[in-house]
């Protein structure tokens, strides 16, 4: 398997803000998991007026840590990475104590609930709906400070990253994480369109990359290149575990993922779900109806 660099040493306090580097913030909620990682890192951008990047989970103790930590300043705009609730739980109870306006892509994809796929810790936050609408290339600015939206679909269709350009860093939320690949989850999870991003990133110039979960990670063109590989070789694994005659996902993730953490198998079946999907469009898989998590697949001839 490719040797990622994970970035996985990380030292703060829940609810007390660190500054990162000029005009960058970051306050880490107190909810650690297997997804979350250490917690969820709300970002402040700017000083006196300022903006905030994925308010984090609806949690009371932590929106007050936030608003202790922005004590004397006013946020002008709350940008939103993802509809996930471990980043924008906390956006309507945000913006009602701030008075500032929510920014991002789109309310939560709405799907059909597939009764046979595993459950995420995180969850959709069916309830978020923003005041403004944005896309890839919005720009947003205020005193001494300037963001570029930056569309990356593949966690979620409507995942964005946020750039400040001067600085040349990246807010990835989930589109990358220093401590851990991505989840790709179907319906809306996509791998193929998360390698295009991936290839995007790649073309941009950023010299440090903030995530919502874990440290900083330098060296961001190494990392995307030892991630996209990552997936590129899972595919393989995928299809390897075919001709052995695994047949269905449960099976495949289990062979695959037999040294992780037995939590995150739900979330590695859909991983593989989404590498099957991709692999049927592209031919080299075949099932009998849609992919699914149920379904039985097999090499083409």
């Amino acid at each position: 398997m490719a040797s990622i660099p994970f970035v996985k040493d990380i030292h703060f306090t829940p609810g007390v803000p660190d500054r990162l580097a000029p005009g960058v913030r970051r306050v880490i909620a107190n909810n650690p998991g297997p997804f979350t990682y250490t917690g969820s890192g709300t970002y402040i951008i700017g000083e006196g007026e300022v903006a905030i990047i994925d308010p984090g989970p609806d949690d009371d103790a932590h929106l007050e840590a936030v608003l202790k930590a922005l004590k004397g300043e006013r946020v002008t705009h709350i940008l939103i990475t993802h509809t996930h609730r471990d980043h924008c739980g906390l956006a309507m109870k945000f913006a009602e104590a701030t008075g500032a306006p929510l920014l991002g892509f789109g309310a939560h994809p709405v799907r059909e609930k597939k009764d046979d796929a595993p459950a995420l810790d995180e969850g959709a936050d069916y309830s978020y709906a923003p005041d403004e609408i944005i896309g890839d290339g919005a720009v947003i600015e205020g005193p001494n400070w300037r963001i570029e939206a930056v569309h990356t679909p593949g966690h979620l269709s409507n995942h964005l990253c946020f750039a400040l350009p001067e600085q040349k860093a990246l807010f990835t939320g989930d589109h990358m994480m220093g401590w851990a690949t991505t989840v790709v989850a179907p319906p809306d999870g996509d791998m193929t369109a998360y390698l295009d991003s991936l290839d995007r990133l790649l073309a941009r110039d950023d010299e440090i990359y903030f995530p919502t979960h874990g440290a900083p990670i330098a060296n961001p063109k190494r990392f995307v290149r030892a991630v996209r590989t990552h997936r590129l070789m899972r595919d393989a694994q995928i299809l390897d575990q075919l001709k052995k005659g695994r047949d269905n996902i449960k099976d495949i993730t289990a062979a695959m993922y037999s040294d992780v953490d037995k939590r995150l198998h739900g979330a590695a079946a859909l991983n593989v779900l989404a590498h099957l999907i991709r692999l049927v469009r592209n031919g080299a898989v075949i099932c009998d109806g849609e992919p699914g998590m149920k379904a039985t697949y097999r090499l083409s001839d």
